[in-house]
């Protein structure tokens, strides 16, 4: 097992905080998973409910962009259905090239049913838009050849984007998939990468095995290559020194955050106990929360309960103090990211071989220090 870490931002900032404060953290917060060297950052769209505040990832990420080294900046995602396609197509392109290489663009049918209300789209009619504009926009992204065609709600006549991905042959494209196959075989059909949300918190969702068999199978259909290595798989993630210092650490937040944005605002089919949310999802497996070795048995366990996937993407949650969220990624990327990337092999094994050896490492230091002449 070797895995890439990031993080998905959507973001949620509490009613009552100052919201131009609230993303100037937001980027701060890019730059501390910079720092740490976490792989990529992906950040959402959202246009009401007054807790994402974050209506253009790609004005954000423009942003980022200048403020960071080396962390991949991804869309999660764009609405494809608020937008026109070209545009799209013209927006991810241009912040490929100011980030020199680092975008990457994830797309959905967009999460808030109000959002597509204010722009008079039916929401029984967003993820046939979705599929639609997708297919579009990944002719416009990978082809070289004029677009052209035309649906109910956008046309395209010789439509083509004028820059080129900065890095070649084409920027990476993950599909949304919220605890269901739809997305995940629209990255299937397309053979572009996923981006599975693998626990939200008191809603059941289908078995996470059962959903990358779903982008195989479409694959097939249309003849088309998908690797487990492009499955994203995102959750929420809190590390401190002991699980009770972890748990404690989020619950205030978390109970907040449920009560008054999941239940109040959004109305979610969500069914958790009040002032046992953490518990609830802990029993559930739709957080990992606790100390280093929790986090690593954690991971361990999605891992084999997913069949296997490429990149854990961490839940970004105002649940703790400010000075605890950082702490929690600071711990995950020195103690929890090590153990699945591969980075500790050569230490571990130099430490066997002297441990193994160390009595006659020790006997020869011993046969030196006789041999040694007086002076």
């Amino acid at each position: 097992m070797q895995l890439k870490f990031g993080a998905f931002m959507a973001p949620f900032h509490r009613l009552g905080e100052d919201p131009t404060g609230a993303l100037s953290r937001d980027l701060e917060l890019v730059e501390w998973l910079d720092t740490l060297g976490y792989d990529e950052i992906w950040v959402g769209e959202h246009h009401s409910g007054g807790w994402s505040p974050i209506s253009s990832p790609e004005l954000f990420l423009a942003n980022a962009a200048a403020r960071t080294r080396q962390i991949k900046l991804g869309t999660g995602v764009v609405s494809l259905p608020y937008h026109h396609p070209l545009m799209v197509a013209e927006r991810i392109m241009l912040l490929d090239h100011l980030s020199r290489g680092r975008a990457m663009l994830g797309v959905g049918a967009g999460i808030n049913p109000a959002d597509a209300y204010m722009m008079g789209i039916a929401a029984g009619d967003q993820r046939r838009m979705m599929a639609e504009s997708l297919q579009a926009v990944v002719q416009l992204l990978e082809g070289t050849e004029p677009v052209n065609c035309k649906t109910d709600w956008f046309e395209l006549r010789d439509a083509a984007v004028q820059l080129r991905p900065y890095r070649r042959p084409a920027l990476d494209i993950a599909v949304a998939s919220p605890g269901s196959e739809r997305g995940m075989r629209l990255a299937g059909r397309y053979g572009v990468g996923a981006l599975t949300f693998a626990g939200r918190p008191g809603v059941p969702d289908a078995p996470l095995d059962g959903l990358w068999l779903a982008t195989e199978d479409e694959a097939n259909k249309y003849d088309k290559t998908v690797d487990r290595a492009n499955w994203r798989v995102a959750i929420c993630v809190h590390v401190a020194e002991t699980r009770e210092e972890a748990l404690n650490q989020v619950r205030p937040g978390m109970t907040r955050w449920y009560q008054e944005y999941v239940r109040e605002t959004i109305g979610a089919p969500a069914v958790l106990t009040m002032g046992c949310e953490v518990d609830e999802c802990q029993e559930q497996k739709t957080v990992i929360i606790g100390s280093v070795d929790d986090v690593i048995e954690g991971i361990h366990h999605l891992y084999e309960e997913t069949g296997g996937f490429g990149t854990l993407l961490i839940n970004t949650h105002d649940w703790a103090a400010r000075e605890q969220v950082l702490h929690s990624f600071d711990l995950f990327a020195r103690y929890v990211a090590p153990h699945f990337t591969g980075a500790l092999s050569g230490l571990q094994a130099s430490q066997q071989w002297m441990a193994t050896n160390r009595a006659d490492f020790s006997a020869q230091g011993r046969e030196a220090a006789k041999a040694a002449p007086v002076s």
